[in-house]
């Protein structure tokens, strides 16, 4: 079984991703972020740094991935806290141009190669949920991220499931605490039992 959770930045996908693989006794897989040496300047100066953001996320997402298309590699449930989907969401919004051009080009060649996951979960929370959660977490180059931003990109993802072809769960998990209440962690485990179940 392998689940991928979505949702824009502050949502809960890694406490999401951390519970289910616990409770399915499988293994959780985490996307680079704060390994990524642009990030930080993107945020200080995203004309210039959009690009090289966009493609090491590419390609290390990609290297992630990719293995998981060899049958019986992974023999346990894996939860992902990203699915392959996400990097051209945010490149749709972060590059125009012949950079866009090149980067589709790239997305193109490389997407068919990465499997598809059992179920992804699409998870939604209002945008000042998200700017809460962000200052909580306190990451330092995600501080003075302007709202206009999380909440274009809010709308980016919710185009793209609109259209999403696969098995998919649109969980709005703003009232959920599947973190410290156990019985809404349950509640959670059981929907995705039932909704990843592979035919």
């Amino acid at each position: 079984m392998y689940i991928a959770i979505e949702g824009p930045i502050g949502v809960g996908k890694t406490t999401l991703t951390r519970h289910l693989a616990r409770a399915l006794e499988g293994e959780a897989l985490f996307e680079v972020v704060e390994e990524n040496p642009f990030l930080p300047l993107f945020y200080e100066d995203p004309e210039r740094y959009a690009f090289k953001v966009q493609v090491f996320f590419l390609l290390s997402r990609y290297k992630q991935l990719e293995p998981l298309a060899q049958p019986g590699l992974f023999e346990r449930a894996l939860v992902a806290d990203y699915l392959f989907d996400k990097d051209f969401i945010f490149a749709s919004l972060n590059l125009e141009g012949h950079e866009w051009q090149l980067y589709q080009d790239l997305y193109k060649n490389l997407a068919p190669r990465v499997p598809t996951p059992d179920l992804t979960i699409y998870l939604r929370a209002p945008l000042e949920v998200l700017l809460q959660r962000i200052r909580r977490r306190g990451r330092s180059f995600e501080r003075d991220m302007d709202p206009a931003y999380l909440e274009r990109l809010t709308e980016a993802y919710d185009r793209h499931f609109a259209r999403f072809r696969g098995r998919l769960w649109v969980f709005d998990n703003t009232d959920v605490n599947y973190a410290d209440d156990p019985a809404a962690a349950h509640w959670v485990t059981r929907q995705v039992l039932a909704r990843a179940s592979v035919d």
